[in-house]
C-alpha cells in the first residue's frame, strides 16, 4: 500500500538548482564549516583564502611580487599585480562553475584550485562582490550580489596590471561574523614562508620571508632546536629539518601552497628520504623511530595534477611523487651532513639516544603485555565502534567521521553508550583523574595502566599516523574536577603525542549547562547564560531552569541531541609547539608558589543558584 509520502514523489518533486544557488544552499560542501569567524577554519577565512590563492598562483607563475590585503569591518579586499583576468572572460571566471585558466598547464603549472570553484563560491556567498581586472591600459569591472550579476563597466586605466576583488560575506550564511586579525596574520605568514620573495601587505603591514621554510621552522622551534636547520630547495621540492628533545615527531606538509594536515604520500616520502639520507651518511641501518623521535620537519612540494583523498584537500594520494621526493630528500640530507660535520655529530648523537630509549620502551612493553591483557579483561573501558579510519564502508553507505569520546567515569559514559552511533562513535571511560604526564618519561607512561590502555585504544602505540579515529573528543563535566581531568589529558597529548594535536584531531565536547523547560513545551538546551536568559524569556514566567552539574545528570534521551548532527565541538588548535613547554611547566609542573600566587590574583568566584 502506497503512503502519502510515496504518492507525493512526482516529476514536480525534482528540483534543478543553478550551480551558484547550490553553493548557497549547501555551503559546507564547498567551504567546510560556516561559523562566525571565532575559529581559524570558519568559512569567512576560507573565502579570503580562495581569493588570495589566485594571487599566489600569479606569483608562482612569475607574475607579480606583491599582494595587498585589506579588512575594513566586514569588507575584505585583495589586490594583486599579476597578469589580470582576461577582460572578455572576467564575468565567467567569477560566476560560471568549472571555468578558469587553471585547467591549462601552460598558464598555471602548479595550482591547488583545479576545480574552477573557489572564486565562484566566494561570489555566491557574498552579499556584495566586486571584481576588477586591469590589463595593458584597459580595465573591466563587474559587480555581483549573491552570485547574481548587477552591472559591469569598462574603460581606460593607468593602473598596473592585476586583479582586484572586494567582497562582503553574506550574514544569512555567516551569522554575526567578524574577521579576526590574528587568524589572518597567521595565514599570511604561512603564505610568505611558502613563497619566499613575495611581499604581502595586510592593512599596510608587510609579511615577507627571504628564506622560506627555513624561516618557518626557525619560528616553530626557537631555542629548542638541537642544531642549525637543514634546508633544501629545488624547483618542485623544498624542505627544512631539525631535532629537539621532545618526544615524538612534528611534521607539516604542503602541496602547491595548500596545508595538508593529514599528510599523504609526499610526507611519507619525506620521512623515508630523511631516514635513507642519515643511514647513507652514517653507514648504519637505523630504524625509522630512532630517526623520527624529536624530529621537527616541514616539506612543500609542487605537483602538476594533485589528487587528494577528499574535497577538503587534507591528504595527498598521488603515488607518482614518492620516488622523486625520496631521491631528492635523501641526497640532500646526506650531502648536507657530509659538508657539516658538527651538525652531523649532533644528529647521530640524537639518533643513538633515541635508540637507547626505544630499547627501554620495548622492555617495558614486553613486561606490560601480560598486565595489559589482564586489564582488558578486567576493565571493559573501551566501547568500540564498528568502523575506523580507512575502513571500507558497505556499498551504498556514506562514510562518516569516526570519533572516540574520552569520558569522566562510567556514569558519564552511560548516556553516551545508549545514544551513540555504534558504527562510528566509540567511548573510553576513564577511572577518574589520569596521571599528570608532565615531566614523566615514556617508559613511565607505558607502565601506567590507564594511559597505556588509552594509547592502545587510540592505536597510536607506534605512530600517530595509525590513529584509529578522525576525532578524539574529551568529554568531561564543566566543573572543577572535569576541567582538571581535561587539563591532564591535554598535558598527556601535548607531552607525548603532539602531532595528534597539531594535525587537528583533538576536540572538546561542548555540552549544555542549562535546560529551560515549560509544561507541554519542548525543552530548550542552553550552553551559556545568554542563551539561558533568552530561552527563559521565550518560554515566559512559568519557565523552569535546570543547571546540569555533570554529564551523568543528562538523561540518554536528552544526550542524544548533543552527539548527533547538532554536536558542538571546540577544536584544540595549535599552529606550533613554541612556548607550549613553558606553559605546561607553569601550570602542570612543580612551581607551586608561583602558580598559587597567580591563582590568588586571578581567582573569580561564580555563584550559580
Amino acid at each position: 500500500m502506497a503512503t502519502d509520502a510515496v504518492q507525493a514523489y512526482t516529476a514536480d518533486s525534482i528540483i534543478h538548482l543553478d550551480p551558484l544557488d547550490h553553493v548557497r544552499k549547501r555551503p559546507g560542501m564547498y567551504i567546510g564549516r560556516q561559523g562566525n569567524g571565532s575559529h581559524q577554519d570558519d568559512g569567512i577565512y576560507i573565502l579570503l583564502k580562495e581569493v588570495i590563492d589566485n594571487s599566489i598562483d600569479e606569483f608562482i607563475m612569475g607574475c607579480g611580487k606583491r599582494v595587498d590585503v585589506k579588512i575594513e569591518g566586514n569588507v575584505a579586499s585583495v589586490r594583486d599585480y599579476g597578469r589580470g583576468i582576461p577582460l572578455e572572460k572576467l564575468v565567467e571566471c567569477v560566476s560560471v562553475m568549472n571555468t578558469g585558466g587553471k585547467y591549462n598547464d601552460d598558464v598555471f603549472k602548479f595550482s591547488i584550485g583545479l576545480n574552477g570553484v573557489g572564486t565562484k563560491a566566494v561570489n555566491a556567498l557574498s552579499i556584495d562582490f566586486t571584481v576588477r581586472s586591469t590589463r595593458d591600459g584597459k580595465f573591466r569591472e563587474a559587480h555581483f550580489s549573491c552570485g547574481k550579476l548587477i552591472d559591469t563597466i569598462e574603460g581606460e586605466s593607468d593602473e598596473k596590471n592585476g586583479t582586484f576583488i572586494r567582497f562582503v560575506p553574506d550574514e544569512t550564511i555567516f551569522p554575526e561574523y567578524k574577521f579576526r586579525s590574528d587568524y589572518i596574520s597567521k595565514r599570511l605568514w604561512m603564505y610568505a614562508y611558502l613563497n619566499s620573495g613575495i611581499s604581502l601587505y595586510y592593512n599596510g603591514e608587510r609579511y615577507y620571508s627571504s628564506n622560506g621554510l627555513l624561516d618557518l621552522l626557525d619560528s616553530e622551534t626557537g631555542d629548542e632546536k638541537l642544531y642549525d636547520i637543514i634546508h633544501f630547495k629545488s624547483k618542485d621540492v623544498e624542505f627544512a629539518l631539525t631535532h629537539s628533545d621532545r618526544y615524538g615527531e612534528t611534521a607539516m606538509s604542503f602541496v602547491n601552497g595548500q596545508y595538508t594536515s593529514d599528510g599523504g604520500t609526499h610526507l611519507s616520502a619525506f620521512k623515508e628520504g630523511v631516514l635513507k639520507g642519515i643511514n647513507e651518511y652514517s653507514g648504519k641501518s637505523f630504524k625509522a623511530d630512532a630517526i623520527r623521535d624529536g624530529m621537527v620537519g616541514v616539506i612543500s612540494v609542487k605537483v602538476k595534477e594533485p589528487n587528494f583523498e577528499s574535497q577538503t584537500k587534507n591528504k595527498l594520494v598521488n603515488t607518482d611523487v614518492r620516488g622523486p621526493i625520496v631521491a631528492q630528500v635523501s641526497a640532500a640530507v646526506a650531502d648536507f651532513l657530509h659538508k657539516n660535520k658538527e651538525i652531523a655529530e649532533c644528529v647521530l648523537d640524537k639518533v643513538q639516544r633515541n635508540e637507547q630509549m626505544h630499547r627501554k620502551i620495548q622492555e617495558v612493553k614486553k613486561m606490560s603485555r601480560e598486565t595489559t591483557q589482564k586489564m582488558v579483561l578486567r576493565i571493559p573501558k573501551l566501547k568500540d565502534c564498528k568502523y575506523h579510519v580507512g575502513a571500507k564502508w558497505p556499498r551504498g553507505t556514506e562514510p562518516r567521521e569516526t570519533m572516540i569520546f574520552l569520558t569522566e567515569g562510567d556514569s558519564a559514559a552511560g548516556s553516551l553508550v545508549k545514544k551513540r552511533d555504534v558504527e562510528c562513535q566509540a567511548i573510553f571511560a576513564l577511572r577518574g583523574k589520569p596521571k599528570n604526564a608532565y615531566g614523566e618519561t615514556i617508559e613511565m607512561i607505558y607502565k601506567n595502566e590507564e594511559l597505556n590502555f588509552l594509547i592502545q585504544a587510540l592505536g597510536i602505540e607506534e605512530s600517530t599516523e595509525n590513529l584509529r579515529y578522525d576525532k578524539v573528543i574529551i568529554a568531561t563535566d564543566a566543573d572543577v574536577d572535569g576541567l582538571h581531568i581535561r587539563n591532564l589529558l591535554l598535558t598527556f597529548f601535548l607531552c607525548f603525542y603532539e602531532q595528534l594535536v597539531l594535525s587537528g584531531h583533538l576536540y572538546i565536547l561542548e555540552t549544555p549547562l542549562f535546560r529551560v523547560s515549560k509544561p507541554k513545551e519542548s525543552p530548550i538546551y542552553c550552553y551559556n547564560e545568554n542563551e539561558r536568559d533568552a530561552a527563559a524569556k521565550q518560554l515566559g514566567s512559568k519557565a523552569e531552569i535546570t543547571r546540569f552539574k555533570g554529564l551523568g545528570e543528562i538523561s540518554p534521551d536528552d544526550f542524544g541531541e548533543f552527539i548527533g548532527e547538532n554536536i558542538r565541538l571546540s577544536p584544540v588548535s595549535l599552529d606550533n609547539m613554541r612556548g607550549i613547554p613553558e606553559i605546561l611547566k607553569f601550570y602542570m609542573g612543580e612551581n607551586t608558589p608561583d602558580r598559587k600566587e597567580y591563582i590568588m590574583q586571578n581567582l573569580e568566584v561564580v555563584d550559580y543558584e
